[in-house]
């Protein structure tokens, strides 16, 4: 039987064939072909799905109801769901969020708190460019809406929409290609 090659595992040219000739007359040659269980398809969906149902009103009501522990929760699976997706592209880690809500804001009497919103907002707007989908978030927004904004009262209420709305179309990204 003839040596097939597989795109996956190309055949080295020049290398000797260290199998005994009178025990492979009747064997495939599977010297270069690949496990059965690693020929996968170039572009895979991930095995765990990332949430992609995140919204405002959402995040408003069941906040006012626990209390804060569901906005608690939703950033925190936010920050894990941006270092699962972004991290083998960028090579940075974004801090916890229950780290920096729990320890570091506090720490630092609330300018932590300003980085970490600059740098997420800033780390999703270009995961969401670099996956060639429109820059919906950065930290101009951040800057523009939350902080200034929240002179015109509405305009964190328009920061989060954009915040939640940015990490559902990443993660719905994610969930497709990976």
């Amino acid at each position: 039987m003839e040596n097939q090659q597989f795109p996956y595992y190309p055949q080295t040219q020049g290398q000797p064939n260290t199998q005994n000739q009178s025990n492979t007359q009747n064997q495939p040659n599977t010297q270069n072909q690949p496990p059965a269980s690693t020929a996968l398809p170039p572009l895979q969906a991930p095995v765990g799905q990332r949430k992609t149902n995140r919204g405002l009103l959402k995040f408003l009501l069941l906040g006012l109801i626990t209390f804060g522990i569901y906005d608690i929760v939703v950033m925190t699976e936010s920050t894990n769901t941006v270092n699962l997706i972004a991290d083998r592209y960028d090579g940075k880690k974004t801090m916890h969020y229950c780290l920096m809500f729990f320890l570091v804001g506090w720490i630092t009497a609330g300018i932590a708190w300003f980085v970490w919103w600059h740098r997420i907002s800033n780390r999703i707007g270009d995961e969401l460019e670099r996956r060639g989908h429109a820059r919906n978030l950065s930290a101009s927004d951040y800057w523009l809406w939350n902080v200034l904004g929240s002179l015109i009262i509405i305009g964190p209420f328009i920061y989060m929409y954009k915040f939640l709305h940015a990490m559902n179309e990443l993660a719905e990204d994610y969930n497709q290609r990976g």
